[in-house]
């Protein structure tokens, strides 16, 4: 039987470039198991078995839902056919951390199986949040809100601007800005996305309506009678998002405002909003906490 392609892609392995390898001369084969631990030496880099209660999970990993349905298909892949694709892992202490692969390790710890092939790299904090989430990314694995968060991750715990955020993922800087985007909707509507229920469509649409209220009331109505996006781009144009005004912002104006919220979000790593007229506006700025709110002050020039 042929062994399957990694899905990986070329992007996880080029962008693992601090770790070290084994020879290639002399890989360990990891397509067979339950077989005895793989003699390696203590402390050599690349692969080997590792003790499974040994291996711990990955604090950034962005997927934050694990299918029990999946789960069971990969365990029972696993009994059959053995594991394909070994775990990477870093040494963290005494044990070693996930960077790659966790639902292979809870299929192991499943099938109580004692030891799991894995690859051992030398990774920062930053690297292994990246890779986490690239991988997962590049599996189709994350719903939106949680590519969203990963990115939100990357950008407050390790002090990043949107475009080194998106450099680390291999992704386009306006991507990532428009995946933060969600997390400027409402807690109601963050779950009817990642649920599947809303599309991301949908939620840029409902993004365009400055009432909170109303916001939510559409994305319900939207539920309710079953909108398409195109429907809901009408019922926004037409009603203003159901207030009965509508909206109406110059081109370039609107152009021009979303420019500066996207260079002030880049610089500062935080969600930046405008709320703009000719007389009056207002600038807000997101943060997560007391430690993000001091890291946003400081690139502010704000001493405390």
């Amino acid at each position: 039987m042929a062994i399957p392609k990694s899905r990986l892609g070329r992007g996880l392995g080029s962008l693992i470039t601090s770790g070290t390898t084994a020879p290639k001369s002399s890989p360990t084969p990891v397509s067979v198991l339950p077989a005895a631990p793989v003699a390696v030496a203590d402390g050599l880099p690349g692969y080997r078995e590792l003790a499974v209660h040994l291996v711990e999970p990955n604090p950034y990993q962005p997927r934050k839902e694990f299918l029990p349905e999946a789960l069971a298909e990969l365990v029972e892949s696993i009994r059959a056919e053995g594991l394909l694709q070994p775990i990477v892992v870093r040494a963290v202490g005494d044990k070693f951390q996930l960077i790659a692969g966790e639902r292979r390790w809870r299929a192991f710890q499943q099938l109580k199986i004692k030891t799991i092939p894995a690859r051992v790299m030398t990774s920062s904090d930053a690297s292994s949040a990246s890779l986490a989430l690239i991988e997962n990314l590049q599996r189709a694995d994350l719903n939106a809100l949680e590519e969203a968060h990963g990115y939100a991750s990357l950008i407050r715990d390790f002090d990043l601007t949107q475009d080194a955020a998106a450099q680390r993922v291999g992704k386009g800087r306006a991507s990532v800005a428009n995946s933060l985007r969600l997390l400027g909707l409402e807690t109601e509507l963050q779950g009817y996305i990642s649920k599947g229920l809303l599309s991301v469509g949908h939620a840029k649409v409902l993004l365009g309506v400055e009432n909170s209220r109303e916001r939510v009331a559409l994305g319900r109505r939207t539920l309710e009678q079953g909108l398409s996006v195109r429907a809901l781009e009408e019922l926004v144009q037409t009603h203003g998002g159901g207030s009965g005004k509508k909206r109406k912002m110059p081109a370039a104006t609107a152009t021009a405002l979303s420019d500066i919220e996207k260079k002030v979000t880049s610089h500062l790593g935080a969600r930046t909003t405008l709320k703009h007229s000719p007389k009056r506006g207002r600038i807000m700025i997101e943060y997560q906490g007391n430690d993000d709110l001091s890291r946003v002050l400081e690139k502010m020039g704000v001493r405390l």
